[in-house]
């Protein structure tokens, strides 16, 4: 059986991840099976490419379903996309705007076609990213937000809510996004820390000469649209102001002095001016006292014509001018700095704007009660744990959810209103009169609704809601979540609340909240910064096995993951041992006339011996060190713990497999029998590894598996084989015992040989001192431990004498009798290491005691310094012994 000398995954992964989707491997049957496992992805948006964080979360889920599916579960995991309304919007328009087009001029009509012409060429980037990186969707069943069937259950949820009193329209507070022209939910809004100014700006007193009190603003253009001064009912400096008023500075305006707890008396001066229309807590505290409502910034970020002399500006530029007026007035009594939070729109990184506007909201209250209800019951599991607290706090807190955007991409809102009696229409299909005059003037709602609340119905509404389809009752609720914290709230909370609403069920079981990929440095990536990582660049590079395999293995819960080009060299250094196991095998199966061989029953693994031939303990062994991580790797995946999983099945790959299992049973090899049950026991410990090891490495093993033959049916892909269980009977401690001696024996020859720095080649003599069983399975194996330690032993029951040069475990001391004229040659070489080494340490401890030179390096310097000294120090110790060691 040929196989390539280099391994290369460029070469057969394109080959493997279509073919993969061609074979219908990765699709769920519609039979009620005994086990289903299912779960959707959380949609990326349409607009975007995979990015590294993408490929971690794709990683662990598609670990957990290939396992799943390999368990024999009718498993789906069912992918799509989001249309992202805002996100993809922006997209267009900018691309509109190179071709000297608006969408305003175009219609709304016209751009939503033009938007949906954009998908049809842009909007499968992720998915084809998906299917080249091998995630294990059943593509067949790939859902779109927009798609007529998810519209469907939009409206009807929409519907539902309206009519329970869930839904309503009102004027309220909003985070309004002048660039974008829509108003924003908060989690939409990132408050960036900002060094700005606090304004104490002097109000006159109304009738009063020479009197006047101070207030502290952060935004001095808002005072424009000021209705009121509020002082705290508690704070003595203020008693002589109530029932009174103070003039507006710049608009000739009488402003009310009120007491209320808005005025925090360790805030600035304690009083405060009150903008209902342009702050949140001011809007609230306008409510309580009845204040008027004056709009003085646009939703184009400009000054209205209530900023009187102001009108047109820019609101940072009314800020400058305003400042400048106070000043001139001498109504400006201090600028101090102040650090505040800015938030900006997430999307574009506009500083929003809050303004009051008529938008449509959800009262999530009631929502929330069953979505915690089934928290705290255990229904629903965080991993980790810790993210519960979390929930709760966002979940008890919890604010009416704003759901109209002002965009023309996304669910148009079902709701009309008639012309002639301003009636509102809620329903699931375009009314043709109105239900309470009659009117046929009805003019659709021209907003839409917030992405988050199509994708609040993710879980049910891809799986055919409303309708009572089989995929629903066969897959819903779905069984996990992975996802990433940052959408916690924007959308599996949402999830949660609307799955219990409207399924009257919670829609997954377990959330499992996966951390951020940091670079070596541990710094988060970002275009800023320049430290992102492009999954299809370095995929090409290293191998798609080899980035999942680096991603794996930092992958701890409740922990960010680390990845660096050292890690990816290392995994894919992995990789390529198992490609040259494989190629091992095979040379040397055609070398013995040995067809690459599948046994016929997969799932036992169990050795098998020969006519009238004992089972050799190496292969006993490993059947066992088999059984042992079959054990530890199905538990490791069924609680997440990818990181190790990835670490168990390096170990038993690289070194209990490659590094052991494989050199003892080289001598066999060398025989050229032909098929015995040598060469059967080696390629069933083979296959069942690479079964093993498929969730986490799909390309490498199936490409290696499909080189394997049989007689015996079998599954058309290793995705489709059993995945090994632990099985009592493949247990030998026997076994284990025996070749653990022999692993210790060849270690501590190992180790002595690298200490006393002696040509590897040279075959040395030695004794071993061991106890009980110990000295016989060493003796016994005394060919197996000349060959892979190149040390030929004497045994001995006694101790060894004192001074001897060797090295002891609790059960075993070896001793090596090394040749003078190699002694001697040691000694020459490590005394003139150790006076390098103690020349370096002196320079390092002149330099670190320079007190003036030491001042002027950077930290990271010195602690270089220091780490070096360390370094050279430990060596040198090193060094000494093993010179202590030749006396």
């Amino acid at each position: 059986m040929q196989i390539e000398k280099v391994y290369e995954p460029q070469r057969f992964e394109p080959h493997w991840a279509q073919w993969w989707i061609d074979s219908g491997v990765f699709h769920a049957s519609q039979k009620a099976l005994p086990r289903v496992f299912s779960l959707v992805i959380p949609p990326p948006n349409v607009t975007g490419s995979l990015h590294i964080g993408h490929m971690l979360e794709h990683a662990e889920i598609d670990v957990t379903i290939r396992w799943h599916r390999m368990c024999g579960d009718n498993t789906l995991w069912l992918p799509g996309s989001d249309h992202a309304g805002i996100a993809t919007q922006m997209v267009v328009e900018r691309q509109l705007a190179e071709e000297g087009l608006d969408r305003r001029t175009m219609g709304r009509d016209k751009f939503v076609e033009r938007v949906w012409e954009w998908k049809a060429q842009y909007g499968d980037r992720i998915k084809r990213q998906m299917i080249r990186l091998g995630a294990s969707c059943d593509w067949s069943r790939e859902r779109f937000t927009l798609d007529p069937g998810l519209s469907r259950a939009v409206r009807e949820v929409f519907v539902r809510l309206f009519e329970k009193g869930l839904i309503y329209r009102g004027e309220y507070m909003v985070n309004w996004c002048p660039r974008c022209q829509t108003a924003l939910s908060d989690l939409e809004v990132k408050n960036t820390e900002t060094q700005g100014s606090l304004w104490h700006i002097r109000y006159p007193i109304t009738d009063t000469t020479a009197a006047h009190v101070v207030v502290a603003t952060t935004r001095p253009e808002t005072m424009l649209g000021d209705t009121a001064v509020a002082v705290n009912a508690k704070d003595s400096r203020y008693f002589h102001l109530h029932r009174r008023t103070v003039d507006l500075p710049l608009m000739n305006r009488q402003l009310p002095v009120i007491l209320d707890d808005l005025a925090d008396p360790q805030f600035g001066t304690g009083a405060v001016k009150v903008t209902p229309a342009h702050d949140p807590n001011d809007f609230e505290a306008g409510k309580r006292h009845n204040l008027a409502r004056i709009k003085v910034i646009d939703e184009n970020g400009r000054m209205t014509a209530e900023a009187g002399p102001y009108a047109g500006l820019d609101r940072f530029e009314a800020r400058r001018r305003v400042v400048e007026d106070l000043e001139r007035l001498g109504l400006l009594e201090k600028v101090e700095p102040y650090a505040l939070a800015i938030g900006k729109c997430d999307r574009c990184k506009t500083v929003v704007e809050p303004l009051i506007s008529t938008q449509w909201f959800v009262r999530t209250k009631p929502l929330a009660e069953k979505a915690i209800a089934v928290v705290e019951t255990g229904r629903i599991q965080f991993i980790p744990e810790n993210w519960t607290k979390t929930y709760f706090e966002w979940m008890y807190n919890i604010r009416d959810w704003c759901i109209s955007r002002q965009l023309w991409w996304g669910h148009r809102i079902p709701a009309w209103h008639c012309q002639q009696c301003a009636e509102i229409i809620v329903a699931r299909e375009a009314p043709t009169s109105c239900a309470r005059c009659g009117s046929s003037q009805l003019v659709q709602d021209p907003d839409v609704l917030d992405t988050w609340f199509s994708a609040a119905l993710w879980p049910f509404s891809t799986l055919g809601w409303p309708d009572e389809t089989e995929d629903l009752k066969l897959f819903y609720p779905t069984s996990l979540l992975i996802t990433g914290f940052d959408i916690l709230f924007f959308w599996v909370a949402r999830m949660i609340m609307m799955g219990c609403e409207f399924m009257g069920e919670i829609p997954f079981r377990q959330v499992y909240i996966h951390g951020l990929v940091r670079d070596a440095e541990r710094q988060k990536m970002s275009k800023t910064r320049g430290n992102t990582i492009d999954p299809l660049v370095v995929t090409e590079k290293y191998g798609t096995d080899a980035v999942r395999m680096a991603l794996l293995l930092g992958a701890a819960p409740g922990t960010d993951i680390v990845l660096s080009e050292d890690r990816m060299e290392s995994t894919r250094a992995f990789a390529n041992k198992i490609w040259n196991a494989a190629r091992f095998l095979f040379v040397n199966m055609e070398r013995s006339g040995v067809d690459p061989w599948l046994p016929n029953r997969l799932e036992t693994f169990r050795p098998e011996a020969g006519p009238s031939i004992e089972v050799a303990v190496e292969d006993r062994w490993i059947f066992s060190r088999l059984n042992t991580c079959a054990e530890q790797v199905n538990r490791a995946i069924e609680q997440y713990r990818y990181h190790e999983v990835a670490q168990l099945l390096w170990h038993f790959f690289w070194h209990e497999f490659c590094d052991w299992y494989i050199e003892l049973k080289k001598p066999s090899f060398q025989e050229n029998t032909g098929v015995n049950a040598d060469w059967r026991n080696v390629l069933s410990a083979f296959e069942t590894a690479l079964r093993l090891l498929h969730p986490a490495m799909p390309f490498l093993t199936e490409e290696l598996w499909q080189r394997l033959k049989g007689n015996a049916p079998r599954p058309i892909s290793i995705a489709l084989a059993e995945y090994p269980q632990y099985r009592r009977q493949n247990t030998d401690f026997a076994a284990e015992r025996e070749i653990g001696v022999l692993q210790e024996v060849v270690t501590l020859a190992r180790t002595l040989r690298q200490e006393m720095k002696l040509d590897p080649k040279l075959q040395l003599q030695g004794t071993l001192h061991a106890r009980g069983d110990a000295l016989e399975i060493a003796r016994h194996h005394a060919g197996a431990i000349r060959r892979l330690s190149g040390v030929s032993l004497e045994f001995s029951p006694d101790p060894p004498p004192v001074g001897a040069a060797g090295r002891s475990t609790s059960q075993l001391d070896l001793v090596l009798h090394v040749p003078k004229t190699q002694t001697d040659a040691q000694r020459r070489r490590l005394e003139k290491e150790n006076d390098q080494l103690e020349k370096n340490i002196g320079s390092l401890e002149k330099q670190l005691t320079d007190e003036p030179s030491l001042s002027r390096k950077p930290e990271h310097v010195i602690a270089s310094m220091r780490a070096k000294r360390a370094e050279y120090q430990s060596q040198l110790a090193k060094n000494k012994a093993a010179l202590e060691s030749l006396e």
